[in-house]
């Protein structure tokens, strides 16, 4: 269980992650893809998902309860169930009777970068709907967590929105990764500024910065977001991280040094052990620093999820 430091007086209450829960088929390759034939690869299948992997890190960076509210089909339910609970989570699974559990393929060019490419087939995971909502989630939660991809389709936009307003009533802070410049380009920034009004922290990676603003800048990116979101904490990868509030960048926290083999879920990752340590009364500098140490183990894995000895 990897704490790296965090002190042990951990808050009261349980953070809630709510997102995407995918089986993910890894397959790294070494150099370009060959067009119309063999590709020599070596392929495994593994638990993923953006909100699940968050939740997982946290899980075991941090000493507080962590649970994860998603949707999967019947397909791989149990199997999901299986692999959060070994991380520590309390897993709260809709299970989709018209839907399969999403699947991504990723690519992973073993490289020196280990850059990733996705195909994503996001099947149930982006399902959750207000039906899906209870306030009852929120008891004994200290913090909730979004995954941005459930800014992607109108039923878990709805869905979004109902959780955000339930948290602002009870005074629960919200936190959010936008989660896919991809996804975000047909999104659109203004829009994406409406659906996450309510939001106290925003994690964004810096192409995620750079879309939502226009700039091509990160720490202007960053300083232009907080005037939007009271703390923006931008991912800059092998560059470490920004902290920006009222529109200026306030900390700089510096990458903790690794060889990569695979950056899938790096962000996750520091997501993960940055609301852990959050939840264990660190200030933002320091939890940024623990989400830093995250990224840096998570590239050094295969896989979205905390190594066993993480």
């Amino acid at each position: 269980m990897g704490r790296r430091g965090v002190t042990r007086a951990v808050r009261d209450g349980a953070l809630l992650v709510v997102g995407d829960v995918i089986t993910d088929v890894v397959a790294r390759h070494r150099g370009p893809l060959a067009p119309g034939t063999d590709t020599a690869a070596a392929i495994r299948t593994v638990p993923g998902g953006a909100g699940a992997n968050v939740a997982c890190w946290a899980a075991r960076w941090g000493g507080a309860e962590v649970r994860l509210l998603g949707r999967v089909g019947r397909d791989a339910a149990a199997w999901h169930e299986r692999e959060l609970a070994a991380c520590g989570v309390r897993p709260l699974l809709v299970v989709d009777e018209g839907a399969p559990t999403g699947t991504v393929i990723c690519l992973v060019d073993e490289g020196a970068a280990a850059e990733r490419t996705f195909l994503t087939d996001s099947g149930a995971s982006l399902r959750l709907d207000p039906g899906d909502w209870s306030d009852a989630l929120l008891d004994g939660v200290a913090r909730l967590h979004l995954s941005g991809y459930l800014l992607f389709t109108e039923p878990s936009r709805a869905f979004v929105a109902v959780a955000l307003a339930a948290a602002r009533a009870r005074g629960v802070p919200v936190s959010l990764d936008p989660a896919s410049a991809g996804f975000l380009a047909e999104l659109g920034a203004d829009r994406f500024r409406a659906l996450v009004d309510g939001v106290d922290v925003l994690l964004p990676s810096r192409d995620e910065a750079c879309l939502l603003t226009g700039s091509s800048d990160a720490v202007e990116a960053a300083a232009l977001l907080s005037r939007h979101v009271p703390l923006v904490v931008a991912k800059l990868g092998a560059e470490g991280a920004l902290l920006a509030r009222s529109g200026a960048v306030y900390a700089r926290v510096p990458a903790v040094p690794a060889t990569p083999r695979d950056t899938t879920g790096a962000g996750d990752a520091f997501t993960g052990a940055f609301l852990a340590s959050l939840l264990a009364g660190a200030g933002p500098e320091r939890a940024a620093a623990q989400g830093c140490g995250a990224g840096a183990r998570a590239v050094e894995t295969i896989g979205g999820r905390p190594p066993s000895s993480a």
